[in-house]
């Protein structure tokens, strides 16, 4: 089912457009809009950032381990899925991860800046992407899976991003959510990428639970690369004027090559169970509250 934008109402998701006040969004870059004043300039994120990240991110270990760990998570926790809506989907990198492991789901993304969907277009043909605000989600009872992959954190209103990502999942729907860890590691990394926060465990559960979900599995993970990353976060701090914002993701290919190893080795410690308890990101799986 889809939310009007315009009215509220609720109607069949297979409308053009809502069936009460016969609004329908508008479409900027051939893209369906539903928050149009943000698309170009919607906050905590800065769309030049696309062009970059689209560069680095199909041979980067960090990038390539994160989505082996997310596409575990869904294949462990919902297993048969048929629709998933990612938000805050960026050029698409882990939709194609996704939409390859389970070619018959139908995949929806989604974007506050409308120039990072012709990224995700190219990466992922057949999804269906738009522009959205997480704050305002045009959708009710309607996926299998949500997922928020590295989005919250740039979020002020992350409770209400929270509500209306558990709003949009069908009753028993299931909640994959990826963020920064440990208030102490904040950087000059963290100023660049606009973050609002970085994560506890505790602070990310509270949130989730008081949602409406049930949490079935948290864990840290990049947990074995944690001494580097405090080390790298410690002697950047203070350095706003001169930090290379690429420097963690062009690495020499034989050591990207060593630290993506070592983070395979960690997901294969999560999938017999070992939740880590700390790391540079946590993981957390959350199911639709029955009633709720």
């Amino acid at each position: 089912m889809k939310k009007c934008m315009n009215c509220a109402h609720i109607h069949r998701a297979d409308l053009k457009k809502c069936d009460h006040c016969g609004q329908a969004p508008a479409v900027i870059g051939g893209f369906k809009a539903y928050a149009p004043a943000l698309a170009r300039e919607g906050g905590g994120f800065k769309a030049s950032y696309f062009t970059e990240l689209a560069r680095l991110e199909e041979a980067n270990f960090w990038f390539r381990a994160r989505n082996r760990i997310v596409i575990w998570a869904a294949e462990k926790y919902a297993p048969d899925f048929s629709s998933l809506l990612e938000v805050g989907c960026g050029t698409g990198f882990v939709l194609s991860g996704l939409s390859k492991r389970f070619p018959d789901a139908r995949f929806v993304g989604s974007e506050i800046f409308v120039d990072g969907l012709p990224f995700a277009l190219q990466r992922v043909p057949s999804a269906e992407l738009m522009q959205m605000d997480a704050r305002q989600i045009p959708f009710v009872d309607e996926f299998d899976v949500v997922g928020a992959f590295d989005v919250l954190e740039h979020i002020k209103e992350d409770e209400i991003v929270l509500r209306e990502l558990h709003s949009a999942l069908k009753p028993g729907g299931v909640l994959l959510v990826s963020v920064p860890q440990h208030a102490w590691l904040w950087s000059a990394a963290d100023d660049y990428a606009c973050h609002e926060r970085r994560y506890s465990a505790a602070e990310l559960r509270s949130k989730i639970e008081k949602a409406g979900f049930d949490v079935l599995r948290s864990t840290s993970f990049v947990t074995t690369l944690f001494p580097a990353m405090v080390l790298s976060r410690l002697m950047n701090r203070g350095k706003k004027q001169d930090y290379d914002p690429t420097a963690e993701f062009t690495i020499n290919p034989l050591l990207n090559a060593v630290f993506e190893k070592m983070l395979g080795l960690e997901l294969a410690c999560i999938k017999r169970g070992l939740n880590f308890p700390f790391g540079g990101s946590r993981l957390m799986v959350a199911k639709k509250r029955a009633g709720e």
